[in-house]
Parts: C-alpha cells; sequence; structure tokens
C-alpha cells in the first residue's frame, strides 16, 4: 500500500511545545517496520511552530506572522534533525519537501511536486512534508496540514490516508465537554449532519480541529482515497489500522 500519514503537534510535542521523545521514537520506529514490510509511507507532519515556540521559550504559540514564520524555522530544524536521526537507526532515508499554496495551485509547480514525490518513493526514500510557514503569506498560505495530507494523498494517488490526532475519531458531539458523546466508527458520507458537529482547534499549539479533518476526508474520499482519524498516542494504532481493523473513524471512498 502507498499510505500517506499526518501526525498533528498534540502527537509530537508535549503541551509546552518540547518534544515528545517517546512518541516521537515510537512513530519512527512502526513506520519503519511498516516500510520494512513492504509499504510506501509519506509523512505529512506538523509541529515545527509549536516545537520552535518551545525552543524560543514562548508562553504559546505566537499569534503574529513574523513571530511564527521565526519559530517556524527554528522549529524545522529540530524536527527534521530528529526524523533524521530516529530514521537512520532503522536504515530509511528521508527527504524533506516544504510546500506553499502556490506549488500546489500552480498546475506546473504542482506537477514539479508530483514528479519529485514519486521519484523519492521509487528510490525508497520516505518523503517528510509540511507548509512551508517560514515564507507563506495569506495568499500562498493551504492553512492546515489536514488539508496538506489530503493534497498530498491525492498527489501520490495513495492508498489511504491516516490522520492521527489526540481524539480517538469523529465523535456525535466533543468528548471533552459531552460524557454521552459516543464514536462513530465508519462514515459512507460526509452529510450535512456529520458537518454539524465538528468544532474549532483542539489544542493551544496546534492549528487543526475536527473542521480541517472533516475537510480533508472531503479531499480525499472524492478522490478515491479512504481516511481514518484515530488517535496518535500510541503510534502502534498503525499496524491495526493498515491490516484494516476497525480503529478511529474511517470515512469510505465517496461513491459515483
Amino acid at each position: 500500500m502507498r499510505i500517506v500519514i499526518k501526525v498533528g503537534t498534540s502527537t509530537l510535542a508535549h503541551p509546552t511545545g518540547r518534544l515528545n521523545v517517546r512518541r516521537v521514537e515510537s512513530l519512527c520506529r512502526v513506520m519503519s517496520d511498516l516500510k520494512n514490510a513492504g509499504h510506501e509511507l509519506v509523512l505529512v507532519s506538523s509541529g515545527a511552530i509549536g516545537m520552535g515556540a518551545g525552543k524560543l521559550c514562548l508562553p504559546g504559540r505566537p499569534k503574529d506572522i513574523p513571530t511564527k514564520q521565526a519559530a517556524a524555522a527554528v522549529g524545522q530544524c529540530e524536527l527534521m534533525y530528529v526524523y533524521d536521526k530516529l530514521f537512520s537507526e532503522y536504515n530509511h532515508t528521508v527527504a524533506q519537501l516544504l510546500l506553499t499554496g502556490e506549488d500546489i495551485a500552480h498546475p506546473e509547480r504542482r506537477q514539479n511536486v508530483e514528479n519529485t514525490l514519486f521519484r523519492l518513493l521509487k528510490l525508497g526514500a520516505l518523503p517528510v512534508i509540511n507548509e512551508n510557514d517560514t515564507v507563506a503569506t495569506q495568499e500562498l498560505v493551504i492553512g492546515d496540514n489536514d488539508t496538506l495530507g489530503a493534497v498530498v494523498a491525492t498527489a501520490v494517488r495513495a492508498d489511504l490516508l491516516i490522520v492521527l490526532s489526540d481524539i480517538d475519531g469523529l465523535y456525535t458531539a466533543d468528548p471533552r465537554t459531552d460524557k454521552t458523546a459516543t464514536l462513530i466508527p465508519v462514515i459512507p458520507t460526509i452529510t450535512p449532519d456529520i458537518e454539524a458537529m465538528t468544532g474549532g482547534a483542539g489544542t493551544a499549539l496546534g492549528t487543526g480541529g475536527m473542521q480541517t479533518k472533516l475537510h480533508a476526508a472531503k479531499i480525499a474520499t472524492e478522490s478515491g482515497i479512504p481516511m481514518v482519524i484515530a488517535n496518535g498516542n500510541a503510534p502502534e494504532i498503525l499496524y491495526d489500522i493498515v491490516e484494516g481493523k476497525p480503529v478511529g473513524t474511517r470515512f469510505e471512498v465517496k461513491k459515483s
């Protein structure tokens, strides 16, 4: 299978913004094992701004664009250093791609991105992709890495998109505030009722929330790619997802 895995800031970092070493080590170990089993993997990784904010000792996620860009510049270095170090321990080579909205919107630039990704996969590398927050402006921004994950999955014609978050999947209501909320295991199609269940950003350091994940699910499923939302607290869950076991919330491919 060709699988795109998107991990959010809440999966990669502690609330302080500092790297969650144990979890990231586990993520890289499991992904390396999946590659060893013959799967092609692409990692869409959040965390640069959050980790940069932690390394710069900022009190939280920056509000202004220049500080966000500065934090991203610092955090991206640390993020890729960690991925390179951990994947290298399992004899896998990583490659970094930083994209802006224009790279996706412009046909020629998008083709270049796709050509690079396909060649990296053919060479056995593991692409690690993030939005280029250090230069992105309002006009160029993709907006969130859930959407980026779906766009990348479409670009590489993936068999599956997995979104790891700090929540088990899509619930009938916000489980943090509503004890009667129940997990929805399978969504055959995204209806207005499903859209009404979503909320805003989930954590102080992240930008995503269930709304962005639902938007990503629309992009993916309309392109013929199923998507699974699952809790990234234990990256070993990837094994169950790849084996087709019922984990989290699975969005089925939109039927014509």
